[in-house]
């Protein structure tokens, strides 16, 4: 198979596309062809070594969690799905080695949701990841409706999905994001507060009774911003500073979730989630792809299409 690889840590110059073993498929496993492939920071992270110390990683290294495919063959023991199903998945493993840049990927049934009807492949290839974290991260918070919810870099793959996953639990959803982005947020029904100096002052000028609950999915200074206008701290949740959690807040990693993976389906089947995909790009350029990803500027997602 053709897949992207690393031989050692680096940036997007360690990219290479070239011919790959096809993955065995063990018990419990689905073979999927990919149709396309996510990009999330997290991809790059890996790449670059920031993460060894948490993750076994192994080289020649495929990058990527994120897929959506087709069902190419069942591994022993599988029910779940047949061949010819069309699948979206978060395909995080416990090895990190053989990923969703490829264009064949082995994964467990414990992975894999049925693809949405109402998304194309590249849309179905943005959601699980970010999906999944803007899902969890609404939850840990208990955001529910008549919430006055923030959410910094609203714009962003995971901003976007958690305005409208909040918006359609019936929040009223502050967003922060650059100005050029203000006019997207508002179709998604979010209220949008430009970045910098002063932000506490503008959330408080739009919600002078403070804020429910806050989500920082960018960094900086987001969750020294959020305990200054959230009401109670422990409805604060980061996805990037773990220290969110010395002043009660929550840290949350994303974990694999069939049951979350198949809700954020049946929302996007509903017409009440979409996925905005910035760019698509061949899978060749996947180096690309993480350039664009590590300027921080995209709105949504990053794709790249494999088949």
């Amino acid at each position: 198979m053709r897949a992207i690889m690393m031989e050692r840590y680096g940036g997007p110059d360690e990219l290479t596309l070239g011919e790959h073993p096809d993955p065995k498929v063990a018990p419990g496993e689905v073979l999927v062809r990919v149709k396309a492939a996510g990009i999330n920071p997290v991809d790059w992270k890996i790449g670059a070594g920031y993460l060894d110390g948490l993750m076994e990683v192994r080289f020649p290294l495929i990058p990527g969690w994120d897929i959506s495919g087709v069902v190419e063959a069942v591994g022993l023991d599988v029910d779940e799905f047949a061949v010819g199903d069309e699948v979206i998945g978060y395909v995080r493993k416990d090895q990190v080695e053989l990923g969703a840049y490829a264009e064949l990927v082995a994964a467990n049934v414990r992975l894999l949701a049925r693809k949405p009807a109402a998304l194309d492949w590249a849309q179905a290839a943005g959601l699980p990841l970010a999906g999944l974290t803007a899902y969890q991260s609404l939850r840990r918070v208990g955001a529910r409706d008549g919430d006055v919810v923030l959410i910094h870099a609203a714009a962003g793959g995971v901003g976007s999905l958690g305005t409208q996953l909040a918006v359609a639990s019936g929040a009223r959803v502050i967003g922060t994001a650059s100005e050029r982005n203000h006019d997207f947020l508002r179709e998604l029904g979010a209220e949008p507060v430009p970045y910098g100096e002063g932000l506490v002052e503008r959330v408080r000028d739009i919600a002078p009774g403070g804020v429910d609950a806050a989500l920082d999915f960018v960094g900086g200074d987001a969750v020294e911003v959020s305990r200054q206008v959230v009401r109670d701290p422990a409805r604060i949740a980061s996805i990037t500073d773990p220290e969110v959690a010395e002043s009660g807040g929550q840290y949350v990693w994303v974990r694999p979730s069939v049951a979350d993976l198949t809700d954020l389906a049946r929302l996007a089947d509903e017409g009440k989630l979409t996925v905005h995909v910035d760019k698509v790009l061949p899978l060749a350029e996947a180096a690309e792809a993480w350039r664009l990803s590590q300027d921080g500027r995209t709105r949504g997602k990053l794709v790249l299409s494999v088949a």
